[in-house]
């Protein structure tokens, strides 16, 4: 049981130095023996937990979205909250989280689909299933929200919860590049505060 737990703790200080890594160098310019380095696992032992670089990066693609999963499921733990307050909440913690980051790294996901989206079928597998966990949930909370009355009901909750993601993902980009916030404020005044609310007669 000990020697579980202690595998466990290895290969979550693995993936977490690998996301950390990805996201400052990318896939192609990460290096196993960096990150073996770093959490201090000889090269050897590596394939005791990960059957190849490949496999690494798609758990660590999976490692990487599980707290945005849970940090949005805490917004929406309580069954009154409005859905889409709840969305507008996490999204500016999000932001002050990039500021204070120096906006740094932007999203694992969009870089990886960017760089080896289409060259690595394990990947893409994975980023499709990160896609599509964030976009559920997202789009749960903008159902929610027409339930309520706060969101559009003329449109799906998930074309809305699409949009979103592909506008956030828009706006990381830009913030690289801005090395601003100002685009993501953007993105969110316009989707949640605008074009998702629901207009009153």
């Amino acid at each position: 049981m000990q020697k579980t737990k202690s595998k466990q703790l290895k290969k979550d200080r693995l993936l977490d130095q690998g996301v950390t890594l990805l996201l400052e160098k990318g896939y192609h310019a990460t290096g196993l023996k960096e990150i073996l380095d770093t959490v201090q696992v000889p090269k050897g032992s590596f394939y005791n937990y990960f059957g190849s670089k490949e496999a690494f990066a798609a758990e660590a693609i999976t490692h990487y979205i599980e707290p945005f999963i849970q940090r949005l499921s805490g917004y929406l733990a309580d069954p009154e909250a409005d859905g889409l307050a709840a969305l507008r909440a996490y999204y500016m913690g999000l932001i002050v989280d990039v500021a204070e980051s120096g906006f740094k790294g932007g999203c694992l996901l969009g870089n990886l689909m960017g760089e080896i989206g289409d060259t690595c079928p394990l990947c893409q597998k994975a980023l499709l299933d990160a896609v599509d966990r964030y976009s559920d949930l997202q789009k749960a909370a903008l159902e929610r929200g027409q339930q309520q009355g706060s969101v559009r009901k003329d449109r799906s909750a998930k074309s809305m919860a699409d949009l979103m993601l592909n506008g956030w993902q828009g706006a990381l980009l830009r913030m690289k590049v801005e090395q601003s916030i100002e685009p993501l404020t953007s993105c969110c005044n316009d989707f949640l505060d605008d074009f998702f609310k629901a207009r009153i007669a």
